[in-house]
């Protein structure tokens, strides 16, 4: 038997290859600690939803999305974040979500605060990404919210793009469900360069 290393092959793709009892109800919800506590009292609660997409805008199934986001007040619960002791103890802000098989997703949270990074301010956003069989690696992209169009319009991530890519990365807004604002944001893994959703690297 050789002893030689075997590197991948282009055609060797991340999974992920979850059977659906790896998902619980309430792992898409980020306004919980933890599946049986009661959601945070704090911020205006909102639905992301949206399909992720491959070339030609068909629908991908079982792909796994993340969603990470400060809490209303613009603060994580995470040691680095200077004003992590004030941040609201009720909210995970972080969540996972399972495309069905018309790679349609959801996840719940509270729209989210801005915050100073560095010298500059991050407009209100959240986190997303998406994992998937036909990936190479994990795609990263960053949702805005169309209710900062002034802090959208300065923040130093949204503005490495050009013009007109911007809007790309701002959800839209759907009617109510549940009590709650709805936001719709589609994912297009690959597509043509006016279509395709803007990532980033980690």
């Amino acid at each position: 038997m050789s002893s030689d290393i075997l590197l991948p092959l282009s055609s060797h793709t991340i999974g992920p290859f979850f059977p659906p009892r790896f998902f619980a109800k309430a792992d898409n919800d980020l306004t919980r600690i933890s599946r049986d506590a009661p959601p945070t009292t704090q911020g205006t609660r909102y639905i992301l939803v949206g399909t992720v997409m491959k070339e030609g805008r068909v629908p991908v199934p079982n792909a796994i999305l993340e969603l990470w986001q400060a809490d209303a007040g613009g603060r994580f619960r995470h040691p680095l974040d200077p004003d992590c002791e004030q941040a609201d103890p009720d909210f995970l802000g972080w969540g996972r979500d399972w495309t069905d098989l018309s790679g349609r997703y959801s996840f719940r949270s509270v729209l989210p605060g801005g915050y100073r990074d560095g010298t500059t301010r991050r407009a209100p956003h959240a986190n997303l990404t998406v994992m998937g069989a036909g990936l190479m690696r994990p795609v990263s992209t960053t949702v805005y919210f169309p209710d900062f169009p002034a802090e959208n319009a300065k923040d130093a991530v949204l503005k490495m793009l050009p013009d007109s890519a911007r809007s790309r990365l701002v959800a839209t807004e759907r009617p109510r469900e549940d009590g709650a604002r709805v936001f719709h944001f589609d994912v297009l893994l690959r597509g043509s360069p006016e279509d395709e959703t803007p990532f980033f690297q980690d």
